[in-house]
């Protein structure tokens, strides 16, 4: 029970890796705050995890807006009394159009960088005073391998997570907050498979050393470990959870 007594929130923990990531702090002691713009989903995955034991509140939030972001902060203080860590995963990938960088409308660049980039800092401002005054806490921001393949605007708001992530953990980590990225490869979940063809998974994990899809306990892992005391002497660290299909030097 590494999260006895913490409180996390978790962004788009409706379904997918999201939930993934919220049942499994639920089950190693974390209260949660399945922060979700789908109304009906979020509170799904808040009474699964009541039924399964846990503790959880449901908050409708949209990420992309300042004020509906403070609201789930505000939310989840009063819920549980303080805040420690948080993941941002939201982000609109399932179903996303698939334009490129020349063709895409800008109303839709617009919508889409301030879900998958901008959401990440409203977030992250509107939880990091609570994280202090408890004396510190954790923030994992959702990544992508994608962030390194030239993958249109998808991979460019991934990318910019990371400028995010970095400037993140040099200003709040004198508040004893650490602040880090994980970037899964291509991972099973229905937002997957309905947006990336069948065709091009199979041509990734056959460059992949360890070819077979991740899973969403595979990232849930990984994300665990960066928000707990084992990753205490870590910030600024993009994580890849990829089978190897990214080798940074």
């Amino acid at each position: 029970m590494r999260f006895d007594g913490k409180v996390a929130v978790v962004t788009g923990a409706g379904r997918g890796i999201g939930e993934a990531y919220a049942k499994a702090l639920a089950r190693d002691g974390a209260r949660v705050v399945v922060a979700e713009l789908d109304s009906v989903a979020g509170e799904r995955v808040a009474k699964e995890i009541e039924q399964a034991g846990g503790t959880a509140v449901s908050v409708r939030t949209d990420v992309s807006s300042e004020e509906s972001t403070l609201a789930m902060a505000q939310a989840g203080i009063e819920a549980f009394g303080g805040l420690d860590y948080l993941v941002n995963n939201a982000a609109i990938y399932g179903g996303m159009k698939l334009y490129g960088l020349t063709t895409m409308p800008m109303d839709y660049w617009d919508k889409f960088m301030s879900v998958n980039m901008t959401g990440a800092v409203l977030c992250t401002r509107a939880v990091f005073a609570s994280m202090a005054e408890r004396g510190g806490g954790a923030v994992v921001n959702q990544s992508s391998t994608a962030a390194w393949m030239g993958a249109g605007y998808y991979g460019i708001a991934k990318l910019a997570l990371h400028g995010i992530t970095h400037s993140f953990a040099r200003e709040l980590g004198p508040m004893g907050i650490r602040v880090n990225a994980l970037a899964p490869g291509p991972t099973d979940t229905e937002a997957t498979r309905s947006t990336v063809p069948a065709e091009i998974i199979d041509q990734l994990l056959a460059t992949m050393p360890l070819a077979r899809m991740g899973t969403p306990d595979d990232m849930a892992d990984a994300c665990l470990f960066l928000l707990s005391d084992d990753a205490r002497w870590i910030t600024g660290h993009v994580l890849n959870v990829d089978g190897g299909q990214i080798m940074r030097v």
